[in-house]
């Protein structure tokens, strides 16, 4: 005789309504501000310096690796300042690490709420990515410092900028929506994840461009898919310091995978958030 009640498995079975979801969670936009909003609030309320965390994680990391890179290792940044060059790298990179490491333990953080409150669950992983933006939206303002410092300009072909955040902000969002779903029901992720981004920041095109590692064309292709941080961070430094358009190929190939990743990530969070309240 079989068990009365539901299998777990039923979780990966549910039938997910994309449109309706989306409607959801847009009448939820007001709470995914407000909770983005209390969340820097909290993580800047006891800290002498406040906000300016924002500028100073990337900052030293720049210098860092401008320190050892750029004295120990000959990385072709075409002429323009290694400083300019890493920190163009950091500056997604920092916005998709914090993204997806807080934004992977929203669920759990907030599990009184997730009880409690009736709302889409993808407003918490949502709202930490929006307060990763303004981290990243005020590690930006450094540049009008750098570039005056550096006596390097931008270059014109700047306006290409809000194509490659585009495929960024896709990308992210689906990885961040995906971790912080499977992280509720595997908690050695937790553990696991400061370390993978880690690993990350090393395999990411960061302190180095991506024709260090290969010239083949289609080996770059190949990294896009995989990796479509490759052409973004790529395609900063393109528009911005050497004035050259975006490899349209590698970006091609990164923004389909990096819509990819968000359908993807996007599904699996709706299949698996049927039992997020009792087991978080």
């Amino acid at each position: 005789m079989r068990p009365r009640g539901p299998r777990p498995e039923i979780w990966f079975r549910r039938r997910v309504n994309v449109f309706s979801a989306l409607k959801e969670l847009w009448d939820f936009r007001e709470l995914t501000i407000t909770i983005a909003e209390r969340d820097l609030r909290v993580r800047y309320k006891q800290a002498v310096l406040g906000i300016v965390w924002a500028v100073i994680a990337p900052l030293v990391m720049m210098v860092a690796f401008t320190v050892l890179f750029n004295r120990f290792a000959k990385v072709n940044t075409g002429g323009a300042p290694y400083a300019l060059f890493s920190y163009l790298g950091l500056l997604p990179w920092t916005f998709f690490s914090n993204s997806v490491s807080q934004g992977g333990l929203s669920l759990v953080t907030n599990v009184q709420l997730l009880n409690k409150l009736y709302c889409p669950r993808e407003v918490f992983p949502i709202a930490a990515m929006a307060d990763g933006a303004v981290d990243a939206l005020i590690a930006t303002c450094l540049l009008a410092i750098l570039f005056p410092i550096t006596g390097y300009a931008p270059k014109a072909e700047v306006y290409y900028v809000p194509l490659l955040l585009l495929v960024l902000v896709m990308f992210t969002l689906g990885v961040t929506l995906a971790v912080s779903a499977v992280l509720v029901y595997m908690r050695d992720l937790r553990l696991a994840l400061p370390l993978l981004i880690q690993v990350g920041l090393f395999v990411t095109p960061v302190v180095y461009g991506a024709s260090s590692i290969s010239h083949s064309k289609a080996f770059l292709l190949g990294f896009s898919a995989i990796n479509p941080l490759v052409p973004v961070i790529d395609g900063m430094r393109d528009t911005v310091l050497t004035g050259i358009p975006p490899e349209w190929a590698s970006l091609g190939v990164g923004a389909a995978s990096s819509l990819l990743y968000l359908i993807g990530g996007f599904l699996l969070f709706k299949r698996l958030e049927t039992g997020m309240a009792d087991i978080a």
